[in-house]
């Protein structure tokens, strides 16, 4: 019965507001709603149609009672379905123009029917309720209440339909209109007078009425079930700041799901980005906020046997790569991150994203360093390595959200290069501590953690190759300018003199030798902070070469 929970959509756009028709989707009922969607930049707002009063005294309770009089030609001049068989009211789902019911302008597509004659028929059948009317006599009195949740099965059209086809011959069924515009059991031989309003009755009539209102301002979009990893088809819910979610918002094509999933994404970015900036105010310049938003982060059960996924925020803020579980909205918030990471030691890596409907490109460029398996079932997916080989695997709705925080990290982590300047590690070769330091201006230099005195220096450009044991040692592999042959820096395996001459080639104390390997306690951390050194001087040299290199922003418009 609710295999395909779609309609026809309209989209309307006035000014700054767009507006939509769709379904509103109940995951635990199994059931869809007709509602109208209104997307201002600050709000998206539900709204469901209902009969309101316009003019004269309402009565005391939503309920309305009519008074029909059967016609010897049109009958009641309405058509029904539904019924408790499915779980549902009898609701009138056609009203034909000048006849009985229309006339009487208090009747509506929707209504429900509660009572014929005084008899209740709240829990009827259709066949009960198409049997009471049918045999009602000429007069026929019946109190209604407008059925604002009207499953979408019943496929009520939300407008005034014009004349249809008779369906008063087949047999009745919840899920057809039976016709009750004929005579039935008419007594009269000639023209009643018609069903008419009474001067001082109330006037009603159907208006969209806002039902939900959810606040943009640091929502987020989720077009998955929660924690789970399956994909809605054509449909997604928006949650906001304080976690009121429009429920399941479906729609009839995935071309209109697609176009309001970015829509209301590009209002919530526009309304993030007021936010940094009011937060950029109270920040010093080297403590700005580059870019935050929402994420799913790919989580292992405690048993290993599968993968759940839970809501992140991320920022990326002067030197550091936060992650929270809810955004930071003061500046207290700041501090009580879940993870904070220099952002020289992070590295930012995108694994695939969509191309279209049915390819998706596995992105397995590294820039050198070790890869590992990307096992994330989403589309837009992104992995982001820190110290101690700490990983977190993250997932967005949009391939140009993905876009945005590959350059954004970029950015970041070069702003942050070019603060810093450099940086130094202790670590160790064969029992003596050194330090080894990368420095934005200089490239690398190692030098005795005693003396200071420099071991060697070496230019970016000059390092050539590296390998290390994936756990605390690495070996750098730096060519010579004058022989433009790599040193292996294994001094173990060369003479003396090789070494001297190594040394004074490069201005070093002779004799003292290349440590061959260095040991870090944080080896991880050491390579991604080269990563973001190199990469920062290559982009101070070449602004081109990383959009060059950069496989989301390449395919986003694909998204």
């Amino acid at each position: 019965m609710f295999a395909h929970l779609t309609v026809s959509m309209s989209t309307f756009e006035l000014d700054s507001t767009k507006t939509a028709l769709a379904l509103l989707y109940d995951e635990a009922l199994e059931n869809a709603y007709d509602v109208r969607l209104k997307l201002t930049k600050e709000v998206l707002t539900i709204q469901k149609q209902d009969v309101v009063c316009i003019g004269g005294a309402p009565p005391g309770a939503n309920h309305r009672t009519v008074t029909l009089r059967r016609q010897p030609v049109g009958g009641l001049g309405l058509s029904i379905k539904g019924g408790a068989e499915h779980g549902v009211p009898v609701v009138i789902s056609k009203i034909f123009k000048d006849q009985a019911a229309d006339q009487t302008e208090m009747l509506f597509i929707g209504d429900a029917v509660l009572q014929v004659n005084g008899i209740n028929v709240e829990n009827a059948t259709h066949e009960e309720v198409v049997h009471l009317l049918r045999t009602a006599g000429d007069d026929v009195t019946i109190t209604v209440e407008y059925l604002r949740e009207a499953p979408s099965f019943l496929k009520l059209p939300l407008g005034s339909p014009g004349p249809s086809s008779d369906h008063s011959s087949r047999a009745s069924s919840p899920l057809f209109d039976s016709g009750l515009h004929l005579n039935g059991h008419c007594s009269h031989t000639a023209p009643s007078s018609p069903s008419s309003p009474i001067a001082n009755e109330p006037k009603y009539e159907k208006r969209w009425l806002d039902t939900l209102s959810v606040p943009l301002s640091m929502a987020r979009i989720s077009r998955y079930k929660a924690g789970a990893e399956k994909l809605r088809s054509s449909a997604f819910e928006v949650l906001a700041l304080d976690g009121t979610s429009t429920g399941v918002l479906q729609f009839s094509t995935n071309q209109d799901c697609a176009d309001w999933l970015r829509a209301i994404s590009a209002n919530i970015s526009d309304l993030t980005l007021q936010h940094m900036k009011m937060a950029n105010k109270c920040c010093s310049p080297c403590d700005q906020v580059v870019h935050m938003g929402w994420v799913n982060e790919r989580l292992q059960r405690a048993d290993d046997t599968s993968q759940i996924f839970r809501s992140k925020f991320l920022a990326l803020k002067g030197s550091s790569f936060f992650i929270f579980s809810t955004p930071p909205v003061s500046t207290l918030d700041w501090g009580r991150a879940e993870r904070a990471y220099n952002l020289c030691e992070v590295l930012f890596k995108v694994h695939k994203f969509w191309l279209s409907d049915n390819y998706w490109l596995q992105a397995n460029f590294y820039l050198g360093l070790h890869d590992f398996d990307c096992e994330d079932p989403r589309p837009y997916c992104f992995s982001v390595l820190a110290s101690h080989g700490k990983s977190h695997n993250f997932s967005v709705e949009l391939g140009s959200e993905l876009a945005v925080w590959e350059k954004s990290f970029q950015r970041a982590t070069f702003m942050e290069v070019q603060r810093t300047g450099s940086k130094t590690y202790l670590c160790s070769w064969q029992g003596e501590m050194l330090c080894f330091t990368v420095d934005f201006a200089l490239g690398f230099t190692c030098f005795d953690g005693k003396t200071k005195n420099v071991l060697w220096r070496f230019k970016f450009s000059q390092l050539k190759g590296s390998s290390d044991d994936g756990k605390t040692r690495v070996k750098l592999l730096f060519q010579n300018l004058d022989t433009k042959q790599i040193e292996t820096k294994d001094w173990q395996e060369r003479q003396e003199a090789a070494l001297d001459s190594i040394a004074e080639a490069n201005d070093m104390p002779s004799g003292k030798g290349y440590p061959s390997e260095l040991e870090f306690q944080d080896l991880t951390a050491v390579l991604h902070c080269i990563h973001s050194f190199i990469a920062a001087k290559v982009a101070s040299l070449d602004p081109a070469f990383m959009d060059s290199q950069s496989m989301a922003r390449r395919y986003m418009c694909s998204s």
